[in-house]
């Protein structure tokens, strides 16, 4: 009978051995590189559209949603705060709307991330989305529509295809369209343990005092559930609200009288059933001059 060669039990040990680790290998050399969540942050002014999202967005385990805001400010802060990999941006904001919040980042040199905007804009708009290759989707969500969304966010992030230009060439797009009416910004006022809705053109101003804004208008006055003059402001439109002092905030369409005041000063009297009286602030002096043409 034929001897076994002495190395065969270590020969037979070491191809098994190496079988296993090429085995163990194999799924790696298949499945590639673990993709990495995308972060993404969710900003909407309407509770509900914020809730349809997140609840679609858990369909996809690549997202990762790490944040949610209300309104243009607060997409800005959290944008410099978590840098997200995405963000779906209400286009369509009280103050500052999704396009404001693109100015804003640029402006602030913020890292601008993939932008998925929601929108409810007509079809050139949708045409300029698709141009310039930012992504868009129509209120109310649509599943199918949302995995669109979410595979082309994909591919331009693993790419690490920069927004800033595209997003650039959308702004000056929309910005060259004569503009749509805009439905009025509403201010939610508590009045004797009522809440109201007013129309902003309606508010004579607002003042600030020991961290509670209260608005003035035509007929009644209630505490705003804004937190400061600046979030009352950022909301407001630029040119026809002015904050003369620190603790104020007026419409312009609303002064009745610019009287002289000491040490070249002036004090603004407000058409509200009080006839209010606004200090103007020496720093905004300057400001007023040139509003009122004096």
């Amino acid at each position: 009978m034929k001897s076994r060669p002495r190395h065969s039990t270590a020969t037979q040990f070491l191809r098994l051995a190496t079988s296993r680790f090429v085995a163990a290998l194999v799924p790696v050399a298949y499945t590639g590189q673990r993709t990495m969540p995308i972060n993404t942050v969710i900003v909407d002014d309407e509770r509900p559209a914020r809730d349809e999202l997140i609840y679609l967005l858990k369909g996809f385990p690549e997202i990762n949603v790490i944040g949610q805001g209300k309104n243009g400010l607060e997409a800005v802060a959290l944008i410099k705060e978590h840098d997200p990999d995405l963000v779906f941006l209400d286009v369509q904001m009280p103050g500052l709307d999704g396009f404001g919040v693109i100015k804003k980042l640029v402006e602030r040199k913020l890292r601008i991330p993939q932008i998925v905007f929601a929108t409810a804009y007509d079809n050139y708009a949708i045409q300029a989305f698709e141009v310039n290759a930012v992504d868009y989707v129509l209120k109310p969500f649509d599943k199918a529509r949302i995995a669109k969304a979410v595979q082309r966010a994909k591919k331009m992030v693993e790419a690490h295809t920069s927004p800033v230009e595209r997003l650039e060439n959308l702004v000056g797009q929309l910005s060259a369209t004569p503009p749509k009416a805009s439905q009025p910004v509403k201010l939610l006022v508590k009045s004797q343990a009522r809440m109201f809705l007013v129309d902003a053109e309606d508010m004579i101003y607002a003042a600030i005092q020991d961290g509670t804004i209260t608005i003035f208008a035509r007929d009644f006055e209630g505490v705003s559930n804004y937190r400061t003059i600046e979030e009352l402001s950022a909301s407001l439109d630029s040119d026809r609200f002015w904050r003369p002092h620190r603790s104020y905030l007026v419409n312009i369409n609303h002064i009745k009288e610019v009287v002289p005041w000491f040490k070249s000063s002036y004090m603004l009297k407000m058409n509200d059933k009080r006839a209010s009286e606004i200090p103007v602030s020496r720093t905004q002096t300057k400001r007023l001059r040139e509003l009122l043409k004096l």
